[in-house]
């Protein structure tokens, strides 16, 4: 009886408890379905918006690295730009502001409506790169949907086509393509930066988030060019070019005591700047890729080899008459005029190519071979230029008479203007050879002797009389000055042989001749009118660009009493026969 009583207590508290339950669910679903109202109904557009804002990653463009010449003044220098591009699959094809747009880059519509159709199934597209900011300013205001503003850097080259067989370029995406620009790619090369950023349905970003990295600027580069000399130097050597209707020319200038390239220009060159200009032959460095026979600048290595041995001085004498040398049947080797018997000083500065047969053939092959490559002749320089050439010197194994006697003035081996240049700048550091080096060196470099210093300064003295009146390069002197060096004319070679009315124009020389300082080469290829001889064509730009770099660097002359005559009478250099030029 009494547990019946409790059955019937314990039920009704039970029910009380799922009517609670129910009701609490009930609260809970009504408060639901009024928040889901209030945020679909009451609050419908601002929560729309938000759903369409999203953050995404950017790239943060970093500048590429600044090169300067020796005195920091710029040489390369990136500017900001921009880049409009476009998703086709939201951009309007027939919106009414697409021809502003087109205006605006300067592209026609029908390019954009081609771009469009193209790409239909892209989302990325570049309409123009590199624009001003002013034309992206205009672009972002027309606010078409589906087209993008991107900063970007372009290259800039101030010293336009003075400098650019020197510094290169780069392309659109800022990457080295041609000369020291492509050498130092990496070094010059910065790291871009990304950032999250939140975007509107536009894709126009409204709200800076997070810096994932930070964008981190590539190295300045500092060369050993001195801005000054390479505008002196090109514009001599265009001057040059123009006046003897030449097809090119080329111009290397280098610090003695350090192997620093101080100049180095070409004729014809480009505009860097100018991407039309972009093209062709005038985009080789010349100096460093084109190679050539040296002809009679390589006859004081010749004399160095026979000075080293012991057996021949300055004085020795040699018979050159009666003006011609048979070699073998096959050769029979020429010099202008009798010169009867002279000594190897006046070898050289008459340029006697059978004085230079007759001494060569006298030397062992394997002797003349380690000289010419000692100073690196027919070598790479390892200077580190793209494309430069190594020229070509073959093994004494294969010289028979007639190859030693060619290659006494200069026939059968081939280098560059910088292997030139180097290889005289050995002659003027008393037989030290050192690494050729496009950027400023700071510490003493690594010289290896080639020569012994006394050989060196016998042949600086036997070049100086090539400069001085009877020489075959009076137009190379410079009042107060000692000069030394050697002209070259050469025949050029063909598929048939040597020409006979095609030359290449060269002067080796150095300054001053007491302490040498600088080397210069100048090589002008194929005059074609007012002379062709390496004394009339050649040596006279030396003579220029010498004359402004000793003045602009501040060497002191060796005869300051000429010099003040020189001033004070107003004259010219002498000048004198230009026999014997070859």
């Amino acid at each position: 009886m009494n547990v019946s009583r409790k059955k019937i207590r314990v039920q009704p508290i039970i029910q009380q408890r799922r009517i609670l339950l129910l009701v609490i669910l009930g609260v809970f679903a009504i408060a639901l379905m009024g928040r889901a109202a209030y945020l679909q109904i009451l609050n419908k557009e601002f929560y729309q918006g938000k759903a369409k804002n999203h953050s995404s990653t950017v790239i943060i463009a970093s500048h590429r690295g600044m090169i300067t010449d020796r005195f920091g003044e710029p040489l390369a220098v990136s500017t900001p730009v921009y880049s409009v591009w476009m998703n086709p699959q939201k951009l309007d094809a027939d919106s009414r502001q697409l021809p502003h747009l087109a205006h605006i880059l300067d592209i026609k519509v029908s390019r954009i409506h081609q771009l469009l159709k193209k790409y239909e199934n892209s989302s990325f597209v570049y309409l123009k790169r590199q624009i001003e900011p002013s034309q992206a300013e205009w672009a972002k205001k027309i606010g078409l949907n589906g087209v993008y503003i991107q900063r970007e850097y372009r290259r800039y080259y101030p010293s336009a086509d003075v400098m650019a067989h020197v510094t290169g370029f780069t392309d659109i995406e800022d990457h080295g393509l041609e000369g020291l620009e492509k050498t130092y790619d990496a070094f010059l090369s910065g790291t871009n930066g990304k950032e999250r950023v939140l975007r509107d349905s536009r894709r126009r970003a409204i709200e800076k988030i997070d810096r994932m990295q930070e964008p981190v600027p590539g190295k300045d580069l500092k060369l050993s060019i001195d801005r000054r000399l390479q505008y002196l130097a090109y514009r001599e050597l265009k001057i040059a070019i123009d006046k003897h209707k030449a097809l090119s020319g080329s111009v290397v200038m280098l610090d003695v005591k350090s192997g620093e390239v101080l100049a180095m220009v070409n004729s014809p060159s480009y505009n860097p700047n100018d991407w039309s200009s972009r093209k062709g032959s005038s985009l080789r460095n010349r100096a460093v890729t084109d190679i050539f026979e040296p002809g009679s600048t390589i006859k004081p290595f010749v004399v160095a080899a026979a000075l080293d041995t012991g057996r021949y001085s300055p004085e020795t004498e040699i018979n050159t008459a009666p003006g011609y040398f048979r070699v073998n049947a096959h050769l029979t080797v020429r010099d202008i005029k009798n010169y009867g018997l002279i000594d190897v000083s006046t070898i050289i500065s008459k340029s006697s190519n059978i004085g230079m047969s007759k001494i060569a053939l006298s030397l062992e092959s394997d002797l003349l071979w380690q000289t010419f490559s000692d100073v690196g002749l027919g070598m790479i320089t390892g200077s580190g230029f793209p494309g430069e050439a190594d020229g070509r010197l073959s093994y004494p194994g294969r010289w028979h008479e007639a190859e030693r006697a060619t290659l006494s003035f200069g026939y059968g081996l081939s280098l560059t203007p910088l292997q030139l240049a180097r290889a005289y700048s050995v002659l003027a550091d008393d037989g030290l050879i050192k690494p050729v080096s496009f950027t400023v060196i700071d510490e003493t470099p690594v010289s290896e002797r080639v020569f012994q210093a006394e050989t060196a300064a016998r042949l600086r003295t036997m070049m100086e009389k090539v400069v001085a009146d009877g020489g075959t390069a009076t137009r190379a002197q410079i009042p107060g000055y000692r000069i030394a060096g050697k002209t070259g004319t050469v025949k050029k070679s063909s598929r048939s042989g040597y020409s006979e009315d095609k030359y290449l124009s060269i002067f080796a020389g150095m300054a001053p001749a007491s302490d040498p300082q600088l080397v210069m080469v100048v090589v002008v290829d194929e005059p074609r009118e007012n002379g062709y001889y390496g004394g009339v064509v050649a040596a006279p730009v030396f003579s220029k660009v010498m004359t402004g770099a000793l003045r602009l660097m501040d060497i002191p002359p060796d005869h300051l009493e000429s010099l003040d005559a020189h001033m004070v009478l107003g004259s010219d250099a002498p000048e004198s026969s230009l026999a014997g030029m070859l």
